[in-house]
């Protein structure tokens, strides 16, 4: 069989999932905190003919994908004016944990709420983590409610604020104001070995090189956090759009290659006759 029609098959699949990857970072072109990917190929096996003064004479068998990665550079940060909506200026991630089966997760989308129960959650239900106790040194689920208020004060909680570096301050009815907790952050030294789980939540995070321990907002490398704020969908439509198009036309080109392999088997077919 022609080699070429071998080559162009591959280059069909090939081309086919880099049209899905396109296709999905465009899909969520609008989606908090949305990271990018692209698709990178490399050449497959070389078929060795012979070889001449000059080296090997060698043929390609095709293309292959090798690798889909995760542009995890900052997307635009827009202001909500919702107080618990949060983004991360430059590094880090927020951690939250499934409050029932106890796995966590690293993700960058803040868009977070308080339910019934006064934890801090995704839209999923997922708690967000970080120091809660006022003397900031047990790490858990962070909740806003009295407790750890001055002199065992067990007023309802009339209102909350989240500062730059994640602490969480607490009102009282009666006026008392006390710090509640403090949300983490965490880094990775190789986020591109993120694993996504839908959600905007990455699994992995041992593998990706996490810090032995969430830390503080603007240490350790980390950025700040802008309250109100959520950070934005990092696709660069005009650049997917572009690629789109590539990806298209190359995938024409294969189309033709094939065709005409076809036409060559065809014409050593008919010499029998």
């Amino acid at each position: 069989m022609l080699l070429s029609l071998d080559s162009s098959v591959s280059a069909l699949d090939q081309f086919q999932e880099a049209l899905n990857v396109i296709g999905n970072n465009i899909a969520n072109v609008n989606t908090v905190g949305f990271k990018s990917s692209t698709s990178d190929f490399a050449d497959t096996f070389s078929q060795t003919m012979g070889s001449n003064a000059t080296g090997p004479m060698q043929v390609g068998t095709g293309v292959m994908t090798s690798s889909i990665s995760n542009d995890f550079t900052q997307g635009s940060i827009t202001s909500t004016g919702v107080p618990t909506d949060m983004a991360i200026n430059q590094n880090g991630f927020f951690m939250v944990k499934d409050p029932t089966t106890g796995a966590e997760y690293a993700t960058r989308d803040g868009e977070f709420s308080v339910d019934n129960s006064g934890y801090l959650v995704t839209s999923a239900g997922m708690r967000v983590q970080g120091y809660t106790d006022a003397g900031l040194t047990t790490l858990g689920d962070i909740q806003i409610n009295n407790t750890g208020a001055p002199n065992g004060d067990t007023s309802a909680v009339s209102s909350y604020s989240f500062s730059t570096d994640g602490t969480v301050s607490v009102q009282l009815d009666d006026g008392t104001q006390f710090t509640r907790g403090q949300i983490l952050l965490q880094n990775f030294s190789e986020p591109s070995q993120l694993t996504k789980e839908g959600g905007n939540l990455y699994s992995g995070t041992t593998a990706a090189g996490a810090l032995a321990n969430p830390s503080v907002a603007g240490t350790q490398g980390l950025g700040s956090i802008v309250t109100g704020s959520l950070e934005m969908s990092n696709v660069d439509l005009a650049s997917q759009l572009t690629g789109l198009i590539t990806t298209q036309r190359a995938y024409e080109a294969n189309t033709k290659v094939v065709t005409t392999s076809d036409e060559i088997l065809q014409d050593l077919v008919n010499l029998k006759r």
